[in-house]
């Protein structure tokens, strides 16, 4: 699939899939290199989403139909364009406490117990399939069923950074404090979003993020390290088989 339409007076939509999958992703972090690559005269920015780009650009230096024919021109070279390796990042998350404060509901909900709810959780690898609503959000894929909870009835006003959550059949990660209506099941010591950092968003759309359950006193001392800047972030490529 690819389809191009306007997006405002200033936007350009590229559609590449009409349904969220791995194959979608790939066609759209393909895209995303080639942009990287390119002179990007009168693009502002891009930003890809589960099954789209959209290009934001200075009407004064290009048009709509000029960009159009660009991005045509690269989609034909689309399938030789070689993707760096994705990556997988290791979020430490102490589950359930003051942490989690929903995983019981999220339990309860499933008939699991909130030692299951933490195996199912953290047993498998998550494609980070677009970043949103907030700096360094990443919208997860692949989350089990069995663990699958509707939004809070009532939204929080206040969620701490850090908070793991889930909503509905997706899990992701509040990079910094907000409102929000996601089950909190757990709390991660590391910093998603750090706008004093070289790289200030940790994680990338097209990467995968494994979660590994630690104890209150395991968070303690990485709080620490991170403050002290001396924690290391697990990082290792992805061998295309999941857990």
């Amino acid at each position: 699939m690819f389809v191009i339409e306007a997006y405002g007076d200033r936007g350009l939509r590229i559609q590449l899939g009409d349904s969220i999958s791995k194959e979608t992703n790939e066609r759209i972090r393909s895209l995303s290199a080639l942009l990287e690559k390119e002179n990007n005269s009168g693009i502002i920015e891009w930003i890809p989403t589960y099954t789209a780009i959209t290009i934001y650009y200075d009407p004064v230096q290009t048009t709509y139909e000029d960009l159009k024919a660009r991005m045509i021109f690269l989609y034909k070279g689309l399938s030789d364009i070689a993707i760096p390796p994705a990556e997988i990042i290791t979020i430490p998350v102490c589950y359930g406490g003051t942490y989690g404060p929903d995983i019981e509901h999220v339990a309860a909900e499933n008939q699991l117990t909130e030692k299951e709810v933490i195996k199912i959780h953290s047993e498998r690898d998550y494609l980070i399939y677009m970043m949103g609503f907030a700096p360094g959000f990443p919208y997860l894929g692949g989350m089990s069923e069995k663990i699958a909870t509707p939004r809070l009835a009532s939204p929080r006003t206040k969620i701490p950074a850090g908070s793991v959550g889930i909503a509905g059949s997706q899990t992701g990660v509040y990079p910094l404090e907000s409102p929000g209506g996601w089950q909190i099941i757990g709390r991660t010591p590391l910093n998603l979003y750090d706008p004093e950092s070289e790289t200030p968003i940790l994680l990338r759309t097209g990467n995968y993020v494994r979660f590994k359950p630690i104890t209150e006193k395991e968070y303690d001392n990485i709080v620490q390290e991170v403050s002290r800047n001396t924690y290391q972030v697990i990082k290792e490529f992805y061998q295309g088989v999941g857990r």
